[in-house]
């Protein structure tokens, strides 16, 4: 019985009970003003131009150039490939004992091809040179209207 009343008498408190009332407490209209600095309009223009005009990632090729376990014979290619073709990078990635080498960005097999015996006759490189496909950086203005 007493759980009975006291549910009765919480029931009718909560319907009595009311945060704001429209009819009560008068609507206010107003006017906001945001003060901010000038310079989040220009991060944010920055922002949108990175997203929109920076690297893309596509499907690609590198060139596999090699795969060691000699680190200062890697690191002494790799130079040399610094020095000669500054335009290209070059990663290098270590899986467990080795040490691979991997060379450009190249969108299209052919290119890819090409640059592989253009590294050869360098003879930078005395071993065999891999064409691999791989998920490569190009800056838009090389991209097609297809990949974009």
């Amino acid at each position: 019985m007493k759980r009975v009343l006291s549910i009765i008498l919480l029931l009718t408190v909560v319907t009595k009970l009311c945060a704001q009332d429209s009819a009560i407490a008068p609507v206010y209209t107003g006017k906001v003003t945001v003060i901010k600095d000038p310079r989040l309009d220009i991060l944010a223009r920055k922002e949108v131009e990175f997203n929109t005009l920076g690297v893309k990632a596509v499907k690609g090729y590198r060139l596999l150039v090699m795969n060691s376990n000699d680190r200062e014979k890697v690191m002494a290619v790799r130079a040399k490939l610094l020095q000669q073709f500054p335009d290209q990078k070059v990663y290098m990635t270590f899986q467990f004992p080795y040490i691979k080498l991997k060379f450009g960005n190249f969108v299209e097999k052919p290119d890819a091809e090409r640059f592989r015996d253009m590294l050869s006759k360098t003879q930078i490189v005395t071993t065999n040179i891999y064409v691999v496909p791989e998920i490569v950086e190009v800056k838009p203005d090389k991209l097609k209207p297809e990949d974009l």
